[in-house]
């Protein structure tokens, strides 16, 4: 492995880490990459003109993407890597306008299974998108990106609860309401018009509607002695997201590549933009019927023909927590990827699926690990299980290894990204899939 190329591919990786605070701002920055490497986009709502050896890209709800590259020849089968744009955190209440003691606040609610004791004494910016009607009554939608600090959360002084480091539980409704400004008459739509028209130039709209949340402005940083570790937020999934992208850049556009990127998977997946939602059959449907056999018969081939592999972070084995994994099954960081087991199916992957990544990763000469979490502890899934419920696709769950999983700040190997990148290659490339 070259350093040089790691050490330009984790710059990569960093910039779209500090692009991407939300799931809106991380689709962009795919879209922008795919359209600089020629990927034409598709309107959902137009008709499709498909042509062998073209690459495509089209988004849902500006948050989920599909990416594609069709073969020259015959569509015998398609490579699909999976992954998830969103990330816990705080979101914004519709009226989140409150005031205490003389500063005004923002009602948040928590989204997906977030660690909430990481988030206090943040420096803490606010990303997402607004929508907007003009003067003239026209609607429209634009991202927003607050990058500086401009609220905290800030902790209760050890003095006023002597019990704090004996453990207590956190009330999101109460206790975490972002503190931003020492007022009582300023509301957030006045903050908001401000920050609009510092970021766009907007002057004299009216603010419609909103999903908006915050998060830690601390940029990515490279941590250890000799820089084995990167630290971010949002790691879990957009490390899966840029490798991904990588991996698909880089590959022969020989064989026909699938990459999709979808929102909600930290809330169930349950959306039109959802892994359990219509978007990938919906895409493989035009495809099939563009460039495939055009029939439901030849779809249904084309899908058992092909093979997913569900890319979403795993459980590192943690250095002061070791028995929080099963002895035999503790991924180390830097180790290469994990194949993720379940035989309860909460992870989609059985031993055809798991023999042939192992193959990819041995002829890509990458290290892989297994994880199958502790039989006395319960097992968290990922969009793996539901595609392949969903769309019958053949399917492994893999990750990178990475500590504090859904913290406001998670930490994952910088070799690994090298090692997973190289293995999705190598299977974008891959002559067979048998």
């Amino acid at each position: 492995m070259s350093e040089t190329f790691n050490a330009n591919r984790i710059a990569r990786l960093c910039d779209f880490l500090r692009q991407s605070p939300t799931p809106w701002h991380a689709t962009l920055a795919m879209v922008q990459r795919l359209e600089a490497a020629g990927f034409q986009r598709l309107e959902e709502t137009a008709n499709w003109q498909l042509s062998p050896g073209q690459r495509y890209y089209v988004t849902r709800n500006d948050s989920s993407l599909i990416a594609f590259q069709l073969p020259a020849g015959p569509l015998a089968d398609l490579r699909m890597i999976g992954a998830h744009t969103d990330s816990p955190g705080l979101r914004l209440k519709p009226n989140a306008t409150q005031y205490a003691a003389g500063w005004l606040q923002l009602g948040v609610q928590v989204y997906g299974g977030a660690l909430l004791a990481p988030w206090f004494d943040r420096d803490l910016g606010l990303a997402g998108r607004v929508h907007i009607r003009h003067a003239d009554g026209q609607l429209e939608s634009v991202l927003l990106n607050v990058d500086h600090p401009v609220a905290m959360i800030p902790s209760l002084a050890i003095h006023l609860d002597r019990d704090v480091n004996a453990g207590r539980s956190i009330n999101p409704q109460t206790q975490m309401a972002p503190v931003l400004l020492q007022s009582s008459t300023d509301k957030l739509q006045d903050l908001l018009a401000r920050w609009l028209e510092a970021e766009h130039g907007l002057r004299a709209v009216d603010i419609v509607d909103f999903e908006l949340g915050f998060y830690d402005v601390q940029p990515p940083s490279l941590v250890g002695v000799n820089q084995e570790l990167v630290a971010s937020a949002r790691l879990d999934n957009l490390l899966s997201c840029f490798v991904g992208l990588e991996a698909l850049l880089e590959s022969d556009a020989q064989q026909g590549a699938l990459l999709v990127a979808n929102d909600h998977e930290e809330v169930g997946s349950a959306s039109a933009c959802g892994a359990q939602g219509p978007f990938l059959g919906d895409v493989l449907k035009r495809v099939n019927a563009q460039v495939g056999g055009a029939s439901e018969e030849s779809l249904i081939q084309l899908i058992q023909s092909s093979l997913m592999i569900s890319c979403d972070n795993a459980h590192g084995l943690h250095p002061n927590f070791r028995d929080k994994h099963d002895d035999q099954h503790g991924p180390a960081l830097n180790g290469g990827p994990v194949v993720k087991i379940n035989a309860s199916q909460r992870y989609a992957t059985n031993s055809v699926t798991g023999a042939l990544f192992r193959d990819i990763c041995r002829a890509a000469d990458v290290p892989v690990q297994s994880f199958v979490t502790r039989s006395d502890m319960g097992c968290g899934s990922t969009i793996g299980p539901i595609t392949a419920t969903e769309v019958g696709v053949p399917t492994i769950d893999v990750g990178l290894p990475q500590w504090a999983m859904h913290s406001v700040r998670e930490t994952a190997g910088t070799h690994d990204v090298e090692h997973l990148t190289r293995a999705l290659v190598g299977f974008l490339n891959r002559a067979r899939l048998s």
